[in-house]
């Protein structure tokens, strides 16, 4: 399967799926006007490749510095298309990363993940470079 690469613009962040490798990766903002357009892509080869992926191991990586509400809703739809995934039998590593002084990230990382049962979900804190 190919991989999806998508350049961060100022409303959306830069997605990173290499699915050879099982690293999927969302960095940046992500505010878009038209939520739908810019995840419908990526829950298309999200959904295809883990229709693939049996018990493999993936890894999803989350940086993101702000999001909208209809980001939100995306990120949860995500966050549940893995969740049954694992529950299938993938192993699926989710990590939230979050600036340490940022307490409202934190605080979406503690809420999606309280909501997820299958996969495992790290929230670590990270300095940004100036």
């Amino acid at each position: 399967m190919e991989n999806l690469k998508i350049a961060a613009t100022e409303r959306s962040p830069e997605v990173d799926f290499d699915f050879k490798h099982g690293i999927l990766s969302l960095r940046g903002e992500s505010y878009p006007e038209d939520a739908s357009a810019v995840f419908g892509p990526i829950f298309g080869a999200l959904e295809k490749f883990l229709a693939t992926v049996g018990s493999r191991e993936i890894r999803m990586d989350f940086d993101l510095t702000y999001f909208n509400s209809s980001s939100a809703k995306a990120l949860m739809n995500m966050f549940q298309l893995l969740d049954r995934a694992a529950a299938a039998g993938a192993s699926i590593k989710i990590t939230w990363f979050f600036a340490p002084d940022d307490d409202t990230m934190k605080e979406f990382g503690e809420d999606f993940s309280e909501d997820l049962e299958h996969v495992s979900f790290n929230l670590v804190a990270i300095e940004t470079v100036a």
